[in-house]
């Protein structure tokens, strides 16, 4: 028996790849199809079982896709209605692979379809659940994705509750939880940087499984729950109605365009389709230092998907490509994991093709916190806007700073001057960045951005900064 975590860092995902006997299955596959494939081929194993834990909103799965290359059941628990064909299995209801065997466990509360797989060696010994959403390590998924008619946030943080504690903390202590997630992921709030661990250990440390009652569970679990990202309804919409196939979403974002098609491409207007969406994926230094003009930038070395995904409203939006030379295709998939699937193109050559043809050229000036500091202190009133999550500002920060996050910021224009300059930092700067590209693009045009974020300007100058210790961690 084979057990194999296949952990894509920048959406925090786990999927898993299970193999006896020349039988294989995946849980939760990311879009891309061929890693899979590769693996069973290699093993000369036929992949005979997708199993979908259930319907993710934060990226879209490759199980349609999985499926229909390898003639491998598409299957979920009880309650998932799908527009495709798959199997809606019972709870209880056992799968052979091979010599193992693979036993649903009926988990809602997440999302009414959720589901855990209980994975039984070749003796019958449990040996590990597939948990998708249900349990983290460190945590639970949050409860309030799939909020129906009267059923509220609530009544599914106490399904949770009832599934935990009849389904899962009843199994043995050496049995491996294998997440659909891990820190970084928008579906908990408290998750561990560890992917795996035993579920004794997890019975023992998991705020969530300490809880005395389902009442001091419910409000545990709800306590502090972040607004979800704006793209999570629309991939679950995806992963429950289905898409396009993945090698067509490639083969259309993958073409190459000249500068002069590229123009075309992000200016066309009219008729029934908009102008593309410049996105430019390359580092935040190089962004700053030039640009094609009204391109909003979210670097590829970051949370790079989430990103897009929480900025970019609309996942039918035309998007047109600046990216690292030899970075292109990544690019197009990795969109095409969180269910952008319109990419047209990219810059052929990169922005070194675009200054080479001579076309207008956009900067934004990019300074040290050192700088910073000394400006501030010959215009103390300048407006300083910190696109850090609240609950980052809250602790520390600079004294008289406007406290805008990232995934708000286009709600807000109207709070930020545009006659004077305006410095915008992050944490590191990575998000200001973005910030101030999306600025940029729409008209501010006296933005700054801060090198290295608070840490730096805390490195530089701590007396600029507010300090408060009951939020501090």
């Amino acid at each position: 028996m084979i057990v194999e975590q296949l952990y894509t860092g920048c959406l925090a995902q786990g999927a898993y790849y299970i193999e006896s006997d020349g039988e294989a299955a995946v849980i939760d596959p990311l879009r891309e199809t061929a890693p899979y494939i590769r693996k069973a081929e290699r093993a000369d194993a036929r992949i005979k079982y997708v199993f979908e834990t259930h319907f993710h909103a934060d990226f879209v799965s490759g199980h349609i896709d999985l499926a229909q290359k390898t003639g491998a059941k598409i299957v979920y628990g009880p309650n998932a209605s799908t527009s495709y064909n798959a199997y809606n299995a019972a709870d209880g209801e056992e799968f052979t692979l091979g010599r193992v065997r693979i036993r649903v466990l009926h988990t809602p509360g997440h999302t009414l379809e959720s589901t855990t797989y209980l994975l039984l060696d070749e003796t019958g010994k449990e040996h590990a659940i597939f948990t998708g959403d249900t349990l983290f390590i460190g945590d639970v998924g949050r409860p309030d994705l799939a909020i129906k008619g009267n059923l509220t946030e609530r009544d599914l943080a106490g399904m949770l509750y009832d599934s935990l504690h009849t389904k899962i903390v009843p199994l043995a202590n050496d049995v491996i939880v294998y997440p659909a997630h891990g820190a970084g992921s928008a579906c908990g709030k408290n998750m561990s940087k560890e992917t795996t661990d035993t579920l004794g250990n997890q019975k023992r440390f998991n705020y969530a499984l300490q809880a005395k009652s389902k009442e001091q569970f419910v409000e545990q679990v709800l306590d502090g729950l972040t607004t979800a990202p704006h793209y999570f309804a629309q991939n679950a919409r995806l992963n429950k109605e289905g898409y396009e196939p993945i090698d067509r979403v490639m083969q259309r974002g993958s073409q190459p365009l000249s500068p002069n098609a590229f123009e075309t491409a992000v200016n066309e207007t009219g008729g029934r389709r908009p102008g593309a969406l410049l996105l430019d994926v390359r580092d935040a230094a190089d962004f700053a230092a030039g640009f094609v003009p009204n391109a909003i930038n979210i670097g590829l070395n970051g949370s790079f998907a989430p990103w897009v995904g929480a900025l970019i409203p609309d996942l039918t939006q035309p998007i047109a490509l600046v990216t690292p030379l030899g970075k292109e295709h990544e690019t197009v998939l990795r969109l095409a994991r969180v269910g952008y699937d319109n990419c047209i193109g990219y810059l052929d050559g990169g922005f070194a093709a675009w200054q080479s043809a001579d076309k207008e050229v956009d900067t934004i000036e990019s300074i040290s916190a050192e700088e910073f500091v000394r400006r501030h202190a010959g215009q103390p009133n300048a407006p300083v806007v910190d696109v850090r999550k609240e609950a980052e500002f809250e602790p520390e920060h600079v004294a008289g700073a406007e406290n805008l996050p990232l995934d708000t910021l286009n709600d807000h224009m109207a709070a930020i001057p545009r006659n004077q300059p305006v410095y915008v930092h992050c944490a590191g700067g990575y998000r200001s960045m973005v910030a101030n590209s999306i600025l940029k693009a729409r008209g501010f045009d006296n933005v700054v951005n801060v090198e290295g974020g608070i840490a730096a300007i805390k490195k530089a100058a701590p007396e600029l900064l507010i300090f408060d210790e009951t939020n501090a961690h």
